[in-house]
C-alpha cells in the first residue's frame, strides 16, 4: 500500500499521484509504517528511548556491539545508581538481558516492560526522582507561562 497524495493536483484532474520523498519526510516515522505497511526499525526505536531518557540516567547508548536489526536493538544502560545493563528492545518491549554493558544472558529471564520509563522505574530509585524532579520544574514552568 503506498500513502495517496491528491492535493499536489489541480482539484479539475481529480487524480491521485503518489507522494514524493519529500510529503513523506512531513510524516512522522510511526505514520509511514502504519501508512506504507513497513515494520518499524528497532535501532531507530532504540535512538528514541535513549534521547527519552538521557536526562534521569548516568550513561545510555545504542549498542554497536551486539548486532541489531529489524526485529531487535540493545540498549546500554547506567542507572544513577551505578548498576549497569544490557536492555533488549523488540516489538513485545523491553527487558533486562544482562548485568554489564553489551552483555546477553541467555539464561536470564527477565519481564517485558511495554515502556522505558516502566522499566527504569523499575530498576532505579535515582530515575523516579530524576523523573519526578522534571516533570516537577515542566509544571512550574507552565505555571509561571499560565500567570
Amino acid at each position: 500500500m503506498s500513502r495517496k497524495c491528491s492535493d499536489e493536483l489541480p482539484p479539475e484532474e481529480g487524480m491521485e499521484v503518489d507522494c514524493t520523498p519529500e510529503d513523506l519526510s512531513k510524516c512522522s516515522y510511526e505514520e509511514r509504517c502504519v501508512e506504507l505497511g513497513e515494520v518499524k526499525d528497532m535501532r531507530l526505536e532504540a535512538e528514541a528511548v535513549v534521547n527519552d531518557v538521557l536526562f534521569a540516567v548516568t550513561d545510555m547508548r545504542v549498542s554497536h556491539s551486539l548486532s541489531s536489526g529489524l526485529d531487535v536493538a540493545y540498549i546500554n544502560v547506567e542507572t544513577r545508581e551505578g548498576q549497569r545493563y544490557c536492555l533488549e528492545l523488540t516489538e513485545a518491549g523491553l527487558r533486562v538481558v544482562g548485568h554489564g554493558f553489551d552483555q546477553v544472558d541467555e539464561g536470564l529471564s527477565s519481564q517485558y516492560h511495554e515502556t522505558v520509563y516502566s522499566l527504569l522505574d523499575s530498576l532505579s530509585p535515582g530515575y523516579r526522582e530524576a523523573f519526578g524532579n522534571a516533570l516537577l520544574q515542566r509544571l512550574e514552568r507552565l505555571k509561571q507561562n499560565g500567570q
